[in-house]
């Protein structure tokens, strides 16, 4: 975000008091913790209950800030930034988010949430949402709180946010305007790492980078070496968060 210029608008939403006190530190007044903090060693494995837990406290999170009349903007933390996404943000739709499917679409797609998939619903990722303070916006996480709640996890059925996000979206499609950013300019890690002839086609198109489609923590930071996409030493002295 360094090189855009937005990284004194970044609030870091601490799950445990190590990570608060930890950001606080570096950058005061840039982290808030929402009791009850959770275990900080047990939300590292996808797929784990830990991991669920975690990331189902993301729509009240995001609700809360809605509710105090902000405009608010998700990123997970393996993106990339490599241009300034607000540009993209035409219009005023109440919910802005990314497609998670590898199929190419054409640079002049639809930007309607798309169809429901082989399991009844869209397919869009959770990794970066926008926004805005509206009663619409609201009420997809309010719908996306509801599902999670819903939603059971166990070891046979390991369970995570991203299904029921999409079930608010397919739930709430007829009374929120809803809005699919370009695929070129934001797309997901298994289009734009595994697919290197689109990769090379639409280079210079590219704003946020997702590095979804591989687990672990090593290999995510290896893979965004090996493709250069590693900016953070390169902005150190711009953004605290660098020097974590």
């Amino acid at each position: 975000m360094a090189p855009q210029k937005h990284q004194d608008k970044v609030l870091v939403i601490a799950e445990d008091y190590a990570t608060l006190d930890k950001v606080n530190e570096k950058w005061p007044g840039h982290a808030v913790l929402i009791p009850p903090a959770l275990d900080s060693q047990s939300a590292h494995k996808f797929g784990s209950q830990g991991f669920f837990n975690f990331t189902a406290r993301r729509p009240r999170h995001l609700l809360q800030i809605l509710e105090l009349g902000y405009n608010v903007m998700y990123n997970d933390v393996d993106m990339v930034w490599l241009g300034d996404p607000f540009p993209y943000l035409e219009g005023n739709h109440d919910v802005y988010f990314t497609d998670d499917m590898t199929a190419v679409k054409p640079l002049n797609h639809s930007h309607d949430l798309p169809p429901p998939g082989k399991k009844g619903r869209p397919y869009i990722c959770s990794c970066m949402i926008f926004l805005r303070a509206t009663d619409g916006a609201k009420l997809v996480m309010k719908k996306w709180i509801e599902e999670l709640q819903a939603q059971t996890w166990s070891k046979v059925q390991k369970a995570n946010d991203q299904p029921t996000f999409n079930w608010a979206l397919l739930k709430t499609a007829g009374v929120v305007d809803l809005y699919l950013l370009p695929q070129a300019a934001f797309p997901t890690g298994g289009l734009y790492f595994k697919n290197k002839t689109w990769a090379r086609q639409t280079k210079g198109m590219h704003v946020i980078i997702h590095n979804n489609y591989i687990l672990g923590f090593e290999k995510k930071i290896n893979c965004i070496r090996d493709y250069g996409l590693w900016l953070v030493d390169d902005h150190a002295l711009e953004s605290p968060l660098c020097r974590l």
